[in-house]
């Protein structure tokens, strides 16, 4: 599922030079004109890429740690990691097959 307010946000920076300028100096004042959730909020301030990256267009994303100023590299290894921390929790879930007895 996606956050309206969070993709908003991302576009806006992505189409807004000025705003995205704006954002490097006082990133809480410009979320603050979002209806961004308090625990989003936290999130877009700690750089959570786990948080934030199922909530949004993945281009958007990309976009948005750039202007963050994360290195294309680390970026990459943020989902590299979320995607291994989701396949081992779907690893460890029972298969559905396998509870069932006869």
């Amino acid at each position: 599922m996606t956050d309206y307010w969070v993709s908003k946000l991302f576009f806006d920076l992505q189409q807004d030079g000025k705003l995205a300028a704006e954002y490097r100096r006082d990133m809480s004042a410009v979320i603050g004109r979002y209806e961004i959730k308090p625990e989003l909020r936290a999130a877009l301030l700690a750089d959570d890429v786990g948080v934030i990256a199922p909530l949004v267009n993945a281009y958007l994303l990309r976009f948005y740690f750039q202007i963050r100023g994360m290195p294309e590299a680390e970026f990459i290894a943020r989902l590299h990691a979320l995607q291994a921390k989701q396949q081992d929790r779907q690893e460890q879930q029972p298969s559905k097959e396998g509870a069932a007895h006869g």
